[in-house]
């Protein structure tokens, strides 16, 4: 399914005075098939795949080819865009209230305003955004962007933590290595880019190394360092990621209680649907399990009765 809900028509409703289904039945009926979302996710890929054709120079006769092939394409997804747009009826702007649809609403129509026309770069960016489309159709990474997205408070914090850090070691370095290496630590600025770099751990060997040639107390200060910035801090941002990952994830699961998520048009939910199902069965395993047992008891009494010789009662 895709990640934005669309209209489902109740049963009794969606249809014209005729008893015709109308063009808006019609076409959340389309949005909602599986044929629909596979057509767009193929289009998308073979757009990708154009654009990544175009780089390549030299192209000849292949060049008018891949420009019908642009046109083709810019025609299929604004069709996609007026069919779900079509698929809301009489309340069309509900299309707007979710996130996903005003993304590929404004993808695909800014590469039709008249001054982007005069700037390639901008122009090939916004074709490119197409691509990023995918998203929406994975459950997956619609789960991993919404976390992202719910990160950023918590990933702000950190940067203001990260950043500060930095500027205090990179403060001491330059107070320490300045004299012995300016090309390394000779301003602020060179000291930040020294422990930035040294984030990945790389240069740490060759950096402890011109240390020790300095002073051996030099050793405290890039231990100190990696164990603050390196271990500590890199921790906090994936434990910051990780809980926003969990959020999206309970946030997803709560958006599939909603009403709109109504496949068989009860007006029950599917996923409570799935829920008094699965209860349902939880029941009758039990019932059949107290069945079983009150068999097995039978029998066994049945044996000892028949091994005592006493005939059985009844």
């Amino acid at each position: 399914m895709s990640g934005t809900p669309v209209p489902r028509p109740r049963r009794g409703t969606g249809a014209s005075t005729s008893g015709r289904p109308t063009l808006s039945d019609r076409c959340a009926r389309a949005v909602r098939s599986r044929p629909f979302e596979v057509a767009i996710v193929v289009l998308i890929v073979a757009n990708g795949v154009v654009l990544g054709v175009e780089t390549f120079p030299h192209l000849g006769t292949a060049g008018p080819v891949l420009r019908w092939l642009e046109l083709a394409f810019r025609v299929a997804f604004v069709t996609e865009i007026a069919i779900r747009l079509l698929a809301y009826g009489r309340r069309p702007q509900d299309f707007f209230r979710h996130g996903w649809n005003i993304f590929d609403f404004l993808v695909t129509l800014a590469i039709f305003v008249p001054g982007l026309h005069g700037d390639p770069a901008l122009l090939r960016v916004l074709r490119v955004a197409r691509v990023l489309r995918l998203v929406r159709f994975s459950p997956g990474l619609r789960t991993i962007v919404a976390a992202l997205l719910r990160s950023l408070p918590g990933v702000a914090g950190f940067l203001a933590l990260a950043v500060v850090t930095l500027y205090v070691y990179g403060m001491v370095g330059w107070l320490i290595f300045a004299d012995t290496y300016p090309e390394q630590y000779g301003d602020i600025g060179r000291s930040l880019l020294t422990l930035f770099v040294l984030l990945s751990l790389e240069t740490l060997p060759d950096l402890i190394e011109q240390g020790m040639a300095v002073s051996p107390w030099t050793l405290l200060y890039y231990v100190s360092y990696v164990v603050i910035t390196v271990n500590l801090l890199l921790n906090i941002l994936i434990a910051v990621i990780v809980n926003s990952m969990e959020e999206a994830r309970r946030l997803e699961m709560t958006e599939r209680l909603a009403p709109g998520y109504d496949e068989d048009g009860d007006g029950v939910p599917d996923e409570v649907d799935r829920i008094a199902l699965t209860q349902r069965l939880d029941d009758l395993r039990a019932v059949v399990a107290e069945l079983e047992r009150e068999l097995r008891i039978d029998r066994e009494d049945g044996h000892a009765r028949q091994g005592t010789g006493r005939p059985s009662a009844g």
